[in-house]
């Protein structure tokens, strides 16, 4: 018995050395750490990973609060069912409306509460747009620029090096890697699996630089698109992701709070196209900047480009420069595992829903969306 057990003993130790040179040579962190990164909720992945942190405002913006009742019953997946159901069955965490810079309802669940930071997922992908957009503003670059232009050591010489800045914007990058992935430890070695695992997103992308399409041809919603504008910025700028953010948006936004962006490795690269984490106030004044006519944190000119859709993507909905557009006149953040940062400026109103949704629920983003479409309008 105690030779099988030493024989046992050797083979899950050679097992786990032969994962861990596997993950080491993709760029993934060691085989205990991907597993429970792949097994984790939704909500405690942030921590998981390294990231740096997005400093808050000097003097945060203070909310004014009334007191809001949501509807009773809501419409959801062709039944009705009760507001309460509606969270439940939605796996939420928090959910906020704001109306006319009035925090009208503000709920948590789960054990979250103000102060937690939850994660957003690709509501990342709309705060590298704003980047791009002070960017454009000043001068520093044009849409037109070419992502090898800016990066030429990633050139191929093939017509990856035509991908411009306009292309990722609108999802029309080309570039090979799918945000289709399997469910489970099937899904874990496909390309934006390992991207959003990676330990060096610089050495993913060299890697993955195989075009599926001409650049500015076919819209698809690709994750590295935003990856690449995020390495747009870091060139540009010469600062991390969360030095130029904390400067230029969060603070002038009034975050109150940290928030932290996930990197694949401390002192690295930002994952642009994910894993931006805050508070869900701290969102929604994000998304309240979003719906002024005079916002503080973007100009007049790269809102009007944020809110005029550009191609049409998942469930038939507008998309522009990562940010989505479910019905007209709505500005939408949305990331995987139910996230939502809902901007409707005609009624004034932002609303918050942060959630745990399983990977398996990916979808289901158009049964939320008319129910909050439908709190949203209701004043």
């Amino acid at each position: 018995m105690l030779k099988l057990i030493r024989k046992i003993a050797v083979v899950l130790v050679v097992f786990y050395l032969a994962l861990f040179g596997l993950t080491k040579a993709i760029r993934y962190p060691e085989p205990i750490a991907t597993i429970k990164l792949g097994l984790a909720p939704a909500s405690k992945t942030p921590d998981l990973m390294p990231w740096h942190t997005i400093t808050p405002a000097g003097t945060p913006a203070v909310w004014k609060s009334t007191s809001e009742e949501m509807p009773t019953e809501v419409n959801f997946d062709g039944k009705v069912i009760s507001f309460d159901e509606f969270i439940a069955q939605t796996h939420t965490n928090a959910f906020l409306v704001i109306r006319n810079g009035v925090l009208t309802f503000e709920k948590y669940y789960n054990g979250v509460n103000d102060k937690t930071r939850l994660p957003s997922y690709s509501v990342a992908k709309t705060m590298t747009s704003l980047m791009i957009g002070k960017l454009i503003d000043s001068g520093k670059l044009k849409e037109s620029d070419t992502f090898v232009s800016i990066l030429p050591q990633f050139s191929t010489g093939t017509s990856f090096d035509k991908v411009t800045v306009k292309d990722l914007l609108d999802m029309k990058g080309g570039v090979g890697v799918s945000d289709n992935y399997p469910n489970g430890p099937s899904g874990w070695g496909v390309a934006i699996a390992q991207m959003y695992a990676s330990t060096d997103v610089d050495w993913f992308l060299m890697h993955n630089r195989k075009m599926k399409e001409e650049p500015g041809v076919f819209a698809e919603y690709r994750s590295v698109d935003t990856q690449m504008l995020g390495m747009i910025i870091k060139k540009i700028t010469g600062q991390s992701l969360v030095d130029y953010f904390s400067q230029n948006i969060w603070q002038v936004a009034g975050a109150a709070q940290e928030a932290t962006w996930n990197v694949d490795k401390v002192g690295g690269t930002e994952k642009a196209f994910c894993c931006f984490n805050a508070t869900a106030r701290d969102y929604a004044r994000i998304g309240y900047e979003l719906t002024k006519p005079e916002s503080k944190i973007i100009s007049s000119t790269w809102l009007t480009r944020i809110s005029k859709p550009a191609v049409t993507l998942d469930y038939g909905w507008g998309y522009s420069a990562q940010v989505w557009h479910p019905y007209p006149g709505i500005n939408l953040m949305l990331g995987l595992h139910g996230q939502f940062v809902w901007m409707d400026p005609a009624h004034k109103t932002v609303i918050v829903k942060l959630s745990d949704e399983p990977t398996s629920a990916d979808g289901r983003s158009a049964l939320v969306a008319p129910v909050l479409k439908a709190i949203s309008e209701k004043h």
